[in-house]
Parts: C-alpha cells; sequence; structure tokens
C-alpha cells in the first residue's frame, strides 16, 4: 500500500495510491483524516490523477524528529577515508547517530537550496524508515511492528562544513536539507532493498547499493534508539547511504530511487 500526502488547490489532504487497472495511471484515492492519528480513516469518494495539475505531492509525513545512522555501510566508510571525509576507513563497532529538524523536511520536487556559506553540498540516497506507532524500549525482534512504511531519503550534507562541525548540526539540519517522498511504501523487502541515484538523468553507479549490507540493520536501529527515545507515529529513521556520495551544484537534479518505493527528484538552486 503506498500512502501519500498532497495538496489539491493549495489544500494539504492524505490518500492512498492506486493504479487503475484500466488505463495503467496512478491515482490518488483521498481519505477523510491522517493516517497516523491511529483512528480510522476512509475514502472520501474523490479520486484525482496524479498528473492532474491542481495536485502536488508532499513530504509523505512531518516528522517530530528524524535520526540517521553514519557510517552504516562499509563501502561508504571506506569511501569517506578515501576521499580524506573521515581519518578511520573502519566504520565504528556501534551505531553512530545523528538528528535533522523537521524544518529540514521538504517533499517531491521542491528546491534543495544550497547555502551561500558552503562551497560543497553533497547528496546521500537512503531508505527512510517512517514509525506507525510510539516505540520505547522496543527488542528488535519486535521492532517491525512500530514501522507504517518506508520511503525515499536524500541525507543532503554540507560536506565542507562538516569537519568543523562535531555535531554535525549544521551541515546536516539546514533548511531543504532533507527531502522525502514521494509516498510512504508499507510492503518493501527491507532486508534487501536496492537503493540508486541519479544526477541530471545519469544513473550514479558508484553511490547504489542495498540494504542488505547494512552493518545494523533496521530492527537494531529502532530497538537502539528506542532504548533512549520514545518513537513517535512519523517519526523518520535514516538508514544509512550505501557508498559514495557527491557534489550538487546549482541547477543539478537530484534522484534518489529505492526499488519498490518509487523516486524522488528535487532541483538545487543556489541560496
Amino acid at each position: 500500500m503506498r500512502i501519500a500526502r498532497f495538496s489539491y488547490k493549495d489544500t494539504p489532504r492524505y490518500a492512498f495510491v492506486q493504479t487503475d487497472k484500466q488505463d495503467g495511471k496512478d491515482y490518488l484515492v483521498e481519505l477523510s483524516g491522517y493516517p497516523l492519528t491511529g483512528q480510522q480513516v476512509e475514502p472520501t469518494g474523490k479520486r484525482y490523477p496524479l498528473d492532474d495539475e491542481d495536485v502536488r505531492l508532499l513530504a509523505p509525513v512531518i516528522p517530530s524528529k528524524i535520526y540517521g545512522a553514519a557510517k552504516n555501510y562499509r563501502a561508504h566508510a571506506a569511501y569517506m577515508a578515501e576521499h580524506g571525509q573521515s581519518s578511520n576507513p573502519e566504520p565504528p563497532e556501534k551505531l553512530m547517530l545523528f538528528m535533522k529538524p523537521s524544518t529540514s523536511v521538504i517533499g517531491p520536487d521542491d528546491p534543495i537550496v544550497k547555502p551561500s556559506y558552503s562551497k560543497d553540498m553533497n547528496y546521500e540516497p537512503e531508505v527512510a524508515v517512517v514509525m506507525g506507532r510510539m516505540a520505547r524500549k522496543v527488542s528488535a525482534n519486535e521492532a517491525m511492528d512500530y514501522v507504517l512504511g518506508y520511503t525515499c531519503v536524500n541525507d543532503v550534507t554540507l560536506r565542507d562544513l562538516q569537519k568543523n562541525d562535531p555535531m554535525w548540526t549544521r551541515c546536516k539540519g539546514f533548511d531543504t536539507a532533507c527531502p522525502l517522498g514521494p509516498w510512504i511504501e508499507t510492503d518493501l523487502d527491507y532486508r534487501d532493498a536496492q537503493i540508486s541515484f541519479k544526477l541530471n538523468g545519469e544513473e550514479v553507479p558508484e553511490a547504489s547499493g542495498t540494504t542488505a549490507n547494512l552493518i545494523h540493520s533496521i530492527p537494531e536501529q529502532i530497538a537502539f534508539i528506542s532504548s533512549f527515545a520514545t518513537l513517535l507515529p512519523g517519526d523518520v529513521i535514516m538508514t544509512g547511504t550505501p557508498n559514495a556520495t557527491g557534489s550538487l551544484k546549482n541547477r543539478d537534479e537530484a534522484t534518489v530511487q529505492v526499488q519498490g518505493i518509487g523516486y524522488l527528484r528535487n532541483v538545487v538552486i543556489d541560496e
């Protein structure tokens, strides 16, 4: 099931995304409420073509908090060391986390605004987990019972600021640093989700990977975070970027794709 947040004539709404078997097109089936309240939601009877000029997909959630897993793939840890972004080619033994504020979230086709104080803004394609239930001190064995679904995320990072920003607050938390979308997919093989990235329409093979190579699995990430902080419905966990990253400049088109979810496209503009 695909759950979308969208606006129609500038009014935010929620919908299921369904493919019409007759014409093969995707439609937004509007819902009566917010799917993450715990209350039952039902279709309103209204349906909108996804390509309707009055329809605009929004970030599927506005989380209370966003956690990110750092160096959660061996290939990415080695890449960072090789390119002078880290002194250690080995990933940390324990899960290392950072956070992004909700104000960093943007949706599909929203612009990523490159701050004037940075000379090197990087893309990081990832799978994001969206929580569906409040989770506190849950075990890895039960963690997935608390997940609503998954979406694409671009963990945009100011690489030149990262070296002098030990808490990564500014380099990862600036406005527009967290593109999310296009929707939440509730049915995904999270153990082997294929991640890829396109820059200006061209595949970047060295940025691709699979969650099968995660050092700390998604259930382990949920269990660890919930051991010290309560995860709320709609909260997001960015699970890690699988391999190489690269620079983004003015007018670049950045597209994150996760097989089984879809793609998330954003264009860069200078501040």
